[in-house]
Order: structure tokens, then sequence, then C-alpha cells
């Protein structure tokens, strides 16, 4: 009798809560919230990894990969890269994906971390794959005409491949490259897992310009280099320790020498990689990296894109970032 009476006042209870989420706004929007734009982690209807950002006039270009291991999965699953557009850092518009492991027809798989650079008209894409002949890791370039893509296979060979690269056994040293054109118009490519390579490019953005050198001076040095230039001091930045936090160090000419000068970010939540990449933009500098925050399936495996504000001190030294879940606000 009891569960009666209860099932003929469900109906009018019903009733009688949407009458008044009609006549208050108010309790409408404490009992069902929008989401408001922006916040960290930025991209949140996908897993993104392993950032990269390249800036054109007024928009920015985000890279990432694309964690795809079904949780409760603990391993790297990533195919393709993904590429994110946005004109004020919080409002990002998701494109078609512009490259696949498979445009590398020697590559066997493993989207790993990656940076877009733009010369000459034309859009430089540098990838860390898994070589389908040549034992470990290796990093091919693919082109494009526009920074969407979609991109193609530059040389239709790797450009670096683990038998190159002598300062480590490991098979997985030739990954997360980092590439920056100095003042005078030299590219030079930068990258490395326990060891930091970094060469020369030729003009033609897709040939080593003379011999593989090792970078000096940097202490704990564990992968993810980044290199950029803000007020005359050339940057890098890099993953240290494991779990990873992001660490730099400070040169006025990209082939050192290279002074240590300590911590960027702590530790990022709850995953053990710190993949970071630095850009100015619109008057402000950010810091862009991944962490594991996205819904409760986030982890090591299924990342997320994340941005913070970076700032420099008078001396043109680095101030500690301070991760937020708020994140930045719109640049105007």
């Amino acid at each position: 009798m009891l569960r009666n009476l209860l099932s003929s006042l469900l109906p009018t209870a019903a009733r009688l809560t949407g009458l008044l989420l009609a006549a208050s706004p108010a309790l409408a929007q404490t009992a069902a919230p929008t989401p408001a734009p922006g916040g960290n982690p930025i991209i949140k209807t996908k897993y993104t990894a392993d950032p990269a950002a390249l800036v054109q006039g007024g928009t920015v270009y985000l890279y990432t990969g694309h964690d795809v291991a079904p949780a409760p999965q603990e391993r790297y699953e990533m195919h393709e890269w993904l590429c994110f557009s946005s004109k004020d850092m919080v409002n990002w518009t998701e494109h078609p994906v512009p490259l696949k492991v498979s445009d590398f027809t020697w590559a066997k798989d493993d989207a790993w971390a990656s940076q877009v650079v733009a010369r000459n008209g034309k859009f430089y894409w540098y990838a860390a794959v898994e070589h389908a002949t040549v034992r470990g890791k290796a990093i091919g370039v693919a082109v494009a005409d526009n920074p969407t893509g979609p991109f193609k296979d530059a040389r239709g060979t790797a450009l670096i491949t683990n038998d190159m690269t002598k300062a480590t056994g490991i098979s997985w040293d030739d990954i997360d490259p980092t590439v920056i054109i100095d003042k005078s118009g030299q590219a030079y490519l930068f990258w490395g897992n326990t060891a930091c390579y970094y060469a020369r490019l030729k003009p033609n953005m897709t040939e080593l310009d003379g011999p593989i050198q090792t970078v000096q001076g940097l202490p704990r040095f564990t992968e993810a280099p980044w290199v950029h230039e803000h007020g005359g001091w050339y940057y890098l930045s890099y993953a240290t320790e494991f779990p990873e936090k992001i660490a730099y160090a400070m040169s006025r000419r990209l082939d050192g020498p290279w002074q240590y000068k300590g911590l960027l970010n702590e530790i990022a939540g709850n995953s053990n990689t710190n993949h970071q990449a630095i850009i100015d933009f619109k008057g402000k500098s950010y810091f862009i990296y991944h962490n594991g925050g996205l819904n409760e399936k986030g982890s090591s495996y299924r990342r997320s894109v994340c941005i913070d504000y970076l700032n420099y001190n008078k001396n043109g030294t680095i101030q500690r970032v301070r991760m937020t879940t708020e994140g930045v606000q719109a640049a105007k």
C-alpha cells in the first residue's frame, strides 16, 4: 500500500519540481549547471598528450598525441596526432586528423611526441615513431602548405634512426624532437631520452647539416626537450627524473654552453610523464603541458593538455609554474 501511495505522488512531485525550476532561473542553474569554457584540461572531448604549439599571427595551433588505450589498461596506445587552433588560448577548434603513423610508410606504430615549425611558407612536422625495420624509435618529417594539414612524408625515409646515435644503448633515445630557427636562419633539431642530442638542419628542413652532437650541462635529463627564445636568451627545458618534473637551462647560443637553472614545474598530477611547450602570444607567456586530469579515467596513459601562465624574472630566469584547475584567461 505504501509503495502504491509513493508511486501516485511521484508524477505530482515531478510537476512541482518543473514549476519551481521554471519560476526560478537561479534554482535551475544550481540544479543543472552549464560547464564554463576554459579551465584545465583544455580539451575535454578526448585524451591529448605531448603538446606542441605554433603561433601564426593571431592564431595558436596546438598539436598533440592521442591516447586511446581503454581503461583500465596501463599502456601507451597512440596511432595519430591531433590539431586544434585558438585565437584566445581558451576556445579551441579541432581540425581533421592532420597526420597518422601510417602516413610514414617506413614506420610501425607509436605516434609519440612531435613539433611543427614554419619556414618559407611551409610547415614541417617532426614526429617520433617506432621504425618498422630499424630497431627502436625514429624521427620522421612531414610537410604541408597549411598549419592544419594534411601533412605528407617529406622524405620517404626517417630523418633519425636509432643506429645513428651512440650516447646510450637504449632503443628509445631518439624521441621527442624539437626544432628552433635562430636569428641567422640556422635551424637546429634537439631530441633524446637519457641523452639529449642536437644537430643542425639544412635550409630544406629535411636533412641534417653536420654531425649529431650531445648537449652537456643538463643534470638528470630524462626526455622531452623543448627549445625556445625569449628576451635574447635561449631556453632548453626538459623532463627530469621519474615521475617527471620539468627543469630548464639557459644559453646565449643554441650550441651552448647551457647553464642549468632549476625546476619549472612539479609532477603533473597523476601523470608519470611531463611534456611541455612554451610560447609567447598576445603579450603573455604560456606553459603548455599534460596531466591525467580528464574525468575519472584519466591517468599516465590517458593524458590531457593543460595551459598555465609562464613568468620571467628581470634577469631572464623563469619563475616556477603554478599548475591550476582554472587555467588561463582569454587572451585579447
